[in-house]
């Protein structure tokens, strides 16, 4: 019988996350493996619209040693040249990888290393990374059973454009980034839209006195606050993402003016009875919501113009375009020509395959920065992990840089004859 493999560091998972770990481990000349359930950055393919976009501006996309280097720092790279990006620092980090197979369970084994099982076999490991992200299982609630066979129902990762849909009205559901920018990709096609509006989903302008406001949110130092620093700590790894738009250069999504030219908006989706769907009261109070944030940073960047004293053009206060007369609380299915609905409410974790005390009661890993409790157990890659950019091109590899770090530093104690860097 041959001995199961040994790694001192496994790595599960093989999108950026993955990748900036195996960069910073290769820097300080750990034995590791990545292991990635489909191929490297698949995610950016196949979970992503044709008409996707960044909704941060170019210069921020900063992976270990593969900063932007392109001509339009300013703008936001469209879907294929996302791929080229995320592919050409695949290739930079040549990563020790096994594509096409998938981590079933992790445990702690008799002698203190972690056994892990995999779709191909076996090893064994002193460290584990996960590096598969918070964005695992589509959410699509159980009331979509009720709905007829005839309409077509797609979750967002499964949209890719309106051609694609059947003839007839689009029902979106939800408005966080995805929905919104989704619920105006169809728009813009001339499609008719019933967006069901998510109770807590807020926004932001993309411009504001003559700068993106990405720019002025980073000179506030608003990237670098850890989420120690936030006024709601680990409460804001809960929040909805603002939505915005990085399409055509740049733009805000205004759901008040979209109404104004037709798209229809309901409050929260909560159910399909009798032919029709039902919506939660509170329409008016979700869309004030969205633009008191707006406002709301926008104030915050004049309040730091005001501090600085940097030249800019005068300030403004968004004015409502549009208000709904009354809460519509049904609609007739049959009567709205809805053929096809797409779920946009997000993904929900799994870490059923990690079998390890380092979850809390939600289920939510627990951490500090990515490192556990649980000796050699880290997580890289998700939202809020640190700070805004944790989960984005921006800061993940910083993180990853960090949790490396001190993996180094745990390897290099239990094995002082290796004569690790740390």
């Amino acid at each position: 019988m041959s001995a199961v493999p040994h790694h001192s560091v496994v790595v599960v998972g093989g999108g950026q996350a993955g990748l900036s770990t195996s960069y910073w481990l290769q820097q300080q000349g750990l034995d590791h493996v990545v292991f990635e359930k489909g191929r490297a950055v698949h995610v950016w393919e196949t979970r992503r619209w044709d008409a996707f976009c960044l909704v941060t501006p170019n210069w921020q996309c900063d992976l270990p040693g593969h900063a932007y280097d392109g001509p339009d720092p300013d703008d936001f790279m469209v879907k294929d040249e996302i791929v080229a990006y995320v592919q050409a620092f695949a290739r930079k980090v040549n990563p020790p990888i096994r594509e096409g197979v998938a981590v079933t369970r992790v445990t702690r084994a008799p002698d203190g290393a972690f056994a892990v099982t995999t779709s191909d076999g076996e090893c064994t490991a002193d460290e584990v990374v996960v590096a598969s992200g918070g964005y695992h299982t589509p959410i699509i609630p159980r009331m979509a059973e009720k709905l007829p066979k005839s309409i077509m129902q797609l979750h967002s990762e499964e949209y890719r454009n309106p051609a694609q849909l059947p003839e007839g009205a689009v029902l979106v559901v939800g408005s966080g980034q995805s929905g919104a920018q989704i619920a105006e990709d169809l728009h813009l096609a001339g499609r008719k839209v019933v967006l069901a509006v998510s109770a807590n989903a807020p926004r932001c302008a993309r411009f504001y006195r003559g700068r993106d406001v990405v720019t002025w949110l980073a000179d506030m130092g608003y990237y670098e606050m850890s989420v120690d620093q936030h006024p709601l700590r680990e409460g804001v790894r809960d929040n909805t993402n603002h939505y915005v738009t990085g399409r055509d250069g740049g733009r805000d999504i205004d759901l008040r003016r979209f109404a104004s030219e037709g798209m229809e908006l309901y409050g929260v989706l909560e159910d399909f009875e009798d032919g029709a769907l039902t919506f939660r009261e509170g329409l008016t109070r979700s869309l004030d919501l969205a633009d008191r944030t707006y406002n709301g940073i926008n104030a915050a960047i004049d309040k730091h113009i005001a501090e600085t004293g940097v030249e800019a053009p005068p300030a403004s206060v968004y004015e409502p375009v549009w208000s709904p007369e009354r809460e519509r609380p049904t609609l007739d299915l049959a009567a709205s020509g809805i053929g096809s609905v797409v779920w946009c409410i997000g993904f929900s974790p799994d870490f059923r395959w990690l079998d390890l005390p380092v979850f809390n009661g939600a289920g939510q890993p627990m951490h500090r920065r990515g490192v556990t409790s649980e000796a050699g157990v880290s997580f890289v890659g998700l939202p809020w992990l640190h700070t805004w950019g944790s989960g984005r091109f921006g800061a993940v590899g910083r993180d990853a840089e960090h949790v490396v770090g001190r993996i180094a530093e745990r390897l290099a104690a239990r094995q002082p004859s290796l004569g690790i860097a740390v």
